[in-house]
């Protein structure tokens, strides 16, 4: 008996998700990760904070059928440079530079400014999900750009770029897990007693004639955002020169994803909001995001970002805090290693095996960092 023919699809590059039906978008993902939602990802072009003048231009893949029914589509992006991916590549850019190359503009398949892990082939099957795959690729090839990125990808779609043939690249950050806790002292109980000793200690002066308010959805106003935008402000320009997220972007993420988001203000006793940090909340998962300050005060940072969270998660439920790229530091804290993953396309084959020894020398690094670090959780060891 004849196999049946696989249904007719069209292969497309859009110019942006705000162009797409909000319903048909997110009908292609089970809404768990707020990050490759409609709501983001529009409300970042609809601030400036990607497109015109940014690096980021919007170009998502889209897979349609025969009906013009959108059933894939990928977060993608046409960039000129590598800033704000959090998975580092301009070690390639300059090889290729020197070889003679054009590395930019490249394809970057991404949630931008967002090191969180979560799907980038957003499918109702399978094959729409490896049609993406094949289109990223026919993107680099009709163009002549170097290659294609697919930047924190969800673990369990690394198999559909691996079965492509595309690099993979593996990196760490530290996540908590929820095991189930009462309550933070439930938690704690479960850290050697040199580390319960210090972690109440910085609570308890991270606060010291402080107060912390901790806002979501309608109670959030206007004052909220615009003391977030400050802090906001002031960590863009030490780590990265500029913010990525404009002004109008926080005011677009509180009339569109307010429920979506938890604030952490911390006031003096002179009534000044002098710290902030802002969550996302996923099905499952809380999700640090940004944090700033107008005055050091010691471990503040950690309790609005780590400490508050773990309390944040035990108490809705949630099974994981994700706090952001980096931070060795945050094992110290609870928060344990956790691989995180990135697929690389590369066109030129010379370049590819460059790229390809390159990972292969990295990941036999960061076997032994992953092994140093499980090593070294501040947890009581179990008889």
């Amino acid at each position: 008996m004849a196999e049946a023919d696989p249904p007719a699809r069209t292969i497309s590059l859009g110019t942006g998700v705000g162009e797409i039906d909000a319903a048909a978008w997110d009908a292609l993902h089970d809404g768990a990760n707020p990050f490759v939602s409609h709501d983001f990802l529009s409300l970042l072009e609809a601030s400036g904070s990607v497109g015109p003048g940014t690096g980021w231009q919007a170009a998502p893949l889209l897979v349609e059928d025969e009906h013009g029914a959108l059933v894939a589509a990928a977060p993608a992006y046409l960039k000129s440079h590598s800033q704000g991916e959090y998975v580092f590549d301009q070690g390639w850019a300059d090889a290729w530079a020197r070889a003679g190359g054009d590395y930019y503009p490249k394809l970057q398949i991404a949630a931008p400014f967002t090191p969180v892990p979560g799907p980038r082939l957003l499918a109702k099957d399978e094959d729409g999900a490896r049609l993406l795959i094949r289109a990223a690729e026919a993107v680099v090839r009709q163009n002549g750009l170097s290659s294609a990125h697919a930047t924190f990808v969800a673990p369990e779609q690394m198999v559909l770029f691996e079965d492509a043939g595309w690099l993979v690249r593996r990196d760490v950050q530290f996540h908590f897990a929820n095991s189930g806790y009462a309550d933070f002292e439930a938690f704690l109980a479960t850290l050697t007693s040199a580390r319960r000793k210090q972690l109440r200690k910085e609570r308890a002066r991270a606060v010291a004639g402080l107060r912390v308010e901790e806002l979501t959805g309608d109670a959030i106003g206007p004052d909220h955002w615009d003391a977030m935008w400050l802090f906001y402000q002031d960590t863009g320009a030490r780590k990265w020169g500029q913010p990525y997220l404009t002004r109008e972007a926080f005011d677009l993420i509180g009339a569109r994803m307010a429920d979506r988001v938890i604030l952490l203000i911390a006031y003096d006793d002179a009534e000044r909001a002098v710290a902030g940090a802002m969550h996302f909340v996923g099905a499952d998962t809380l999700y640090g995001r940004y944090w700033g300050c107008l005055t050091d005060i010691p471990y503040l940072h950690f309790e609005l970002c780590y400490y508050r969270a773990i309390d944040i998660a035990i108490e809705r439920g949630l099974a994981r805090v994700e706090a952001g790229a980096q931070g060795g530091h945050k094992l110290a804290r609870g928060y344990g290693p956790v691989a995180t993953w990135s697929a690389h396309f590369i066109a030129d084959p010379g370049f590819r095996r460059a790229v390809a020894e390159f990972l292969e020398r990295e990941r036999a690094a960061e076997a032994q960092e992953m092994e140093w670090l499980e090593g070294h959780m501040p947890f009581r060891r179990k008889d």
